[in-house]
Parts: structure tokens; C-alpha cells; sequence
């Protein structure tokens, strides 16, 4: 499935399920929410703090999977109600990092093993 036909597929459940999108200040906490449950599965399982139960660290990628396609469709949530098309949002975004960002990462010394 490709981003158009995710957003078509998420406005669809809104409006079969949904009854309507919340509006945009609450999409933004929703967003901020899943970015944070996001955050505690991979604080525990790439960083340094612990699961509280042995359960939790055999399902992290599970966990993992699922907040990020709650990012994900409240993003397109966000983008729908905005009229703002995924596809070409990200293949603009692309084209201006390639261009600010060409050689910068290449150069970056950090970066170099």
C-alpha cells in the first residue's frame, strides 16, 4: 500500500468509524502521545532502562510495530485534514535534503567509523 492509499484508507475508517477527525491541536497531542509510547519501548529495548516484566521485553518488537503505525495514521490524520499530500510532502522533503545536505553527512567526521 502506498502513502495515497493510506490516506484514503485512514479517511475512510474516520468516516466509517470515527464520525469525524478530532481537530488539529488534538491530533497534535495524539501524535505527541504515540511518539511517547514509542519512546518507552525503545528506551527498554535499545537504551538503558528495563522492562518491569520479563512479558514486555519478549513482545518490545511487537510494541515497537504498533506505535509506530499509530504515528503513522495520526499523521495521516493530520495531513488529510489539512489537505496536505503525504507522497509529495515526503518527495519534496527528499529533494531539499539531498540538496542542503549533498556532501555534509559524506564530510561529517562523526560519522566516519
Amino acid at each position: 500500500m502506498n502513502m495515497d492509499e493510506m490516506q484514503q484508507k485512514v479517511d475512510a475508517w474516520i468516516r466509517t468509524y470515527g464520525v469525524r477527525y478530532f481537530d488539529e491541536q488534538t491530533n497534535m497531542l495524539m501524535l505527541m502521545e504515540e511518539v511517547g509510547e514509542l519512546s518507552r519501548w525503545m528506551a527498554r529495548t535499545y537504551g538503558e532502562q528495563s522492562f518491569k516484566n520479563e512479558e514486555m521485553s519478549e513482545h518490545a518488537s511487537l510494541g515497537i510495530r504498533e506505535e509506530i503505525a499509530d504515528i503513522y495514521f495520526v499523521l495521516c490524520c493530520l495531513a488529510n485534514q489539512m489537505e496536505i499530500n503525504l507522497s509529495a510532502a515526503l518527495e519534496e522533503s527528499i529533494i531539499k535534503k539531498t540538496q542542503r545536505d549533498a556532501l555534509r553527512h559524506q564530510q561529517n567526521e562523526k560519522l566516519k567509523n
